[in-house]
């Protein structure tokens, strides 16, 4: 019997040549939802995603953090699904425990007494990550307004097997997606390949939200000793959401944006694409893959 609120089974017709048979299958959830800040100044909504079920006060914590709207986790009083007959989950005693059904679809972050919000902040951001259809160079700009620094150019180097194995390690953890095929994942690696955290959702930016959140909650950011592996492609939220957990590697499966290469250069940050296999591109950040690098020839 199929309970996790993730995942819903229903029957489909598979086709094999010319018979088709009805059969069972099994397709990951999709479902809104809204996230709401409380603090003095009275309770707003900031924005309503598609998500996954499951992991939803990571997931909201992490969007805040990503959106410069968070910064520490003790500025989080508590994480409550928006219903009357729910408990909430604090975070007073450093541990957060999440104690409802994923079913419910809103979920309010309760800020502590005398932390400020910026309601008006919630848009300021929203033209930030939606500005490349204006300027790819305000969106940059406009991180560096909201105070995100470069990172350091530091010892912080792994080798290229290390980048190699990650692929394997991502994938061989995806169980959603081994049920489903259609979760993207999102993980955390340390400096010798060893699988930290690994975090799923119907997409790419949910599931990287659930991963930061989750080291919000726990007190382990920033991540400056950690490498970051996406399943899909690399896009400019992808890269901007990575900057601000202060992740140094960003290693994706499929092609980064021209966005995601200007945010990495300008931030220091490592990005890796297409690694498939042996095989993976260095967009930026060369300097802490240790390899030796051959020039081309020029005639």
């Amino acid at each position: 019997m199929l309970t996790q609120p993730n995942l819903r089974r229903l029957y489909v017709h598979k086709v094999h040549g010319e018979q088709a048979a009805r059969e069972r299958d099994v397709l990951a959830v999709e479902e809104p939802l809204e996230i709401r800040v409380a603090s003095d100044a009275g309770e707003v909504q900031v924005a309503v995603t598609m998500r996954t079920p499951g992991e939803d006060f990571e997931l909201a914590a992490g969007f805040l953090f990503g959106e410069g709207l968070l910064h520490t986790r003790d500025e989080i009083g508590e994480i409550s699904y928006c219903c009357d007959d729910l408990p909430r989950a604090r975070f007073a005693d450093g541990v957060g425990q999440v104690i409802a059904a994923a079913r419910y679809n809103i979920v309010t972050v309760r800020l502590r007494p005398g932390v400020p919000f910026d309601a008006a902040q919630i848009q300021r951001n929203f033209y930030a990550t939606s500005s490349c259809g204006v300027c790819g160079k305000a969106s940059l700009e406009a991180l560096e307004i909201r105070g995100c620094a470069p990172l350091a150019r530091d010892a912080f180097c792994v080798g290229a097997g290390v980048i190699r194995r990650l692929g394997a390690g991502l994938r061989g953890h995806q169980s959603l997606f081994d049920k489903t095929g259609g979760l993207h994942a999102a993980a955390l690696f340390d400096a010798t390949g060893e699988l930290l955290t690994l975090h799923e959702d119907v997409g790419r930016h949910g599931a990287l939200d659930k991963l930061v959140g989750r080291r919000l909650l726990d007190g382990h950011l920033p991540a400056a000793d950690c490498l970051l592996m996406v399943s899909g492609r690399a896009s400019f939220e992808i890269m901007q959401k990575a900057l601000m957990a202060r992740i140094p590697i960003v290693v994706a499966v499929g092609a980064p944006s021209s966005l995601a290469v200007e945010l990495a250069q300008a931030f220091n940050i490592t990005l890796i694409g297409f690694a498939r296999g042996e095989h993976f591109n260095i967009y930026a950040g060369e300097w802490r893959i240790g390899l030796p690098v051959k020039q081309p020839v020029v005639a």
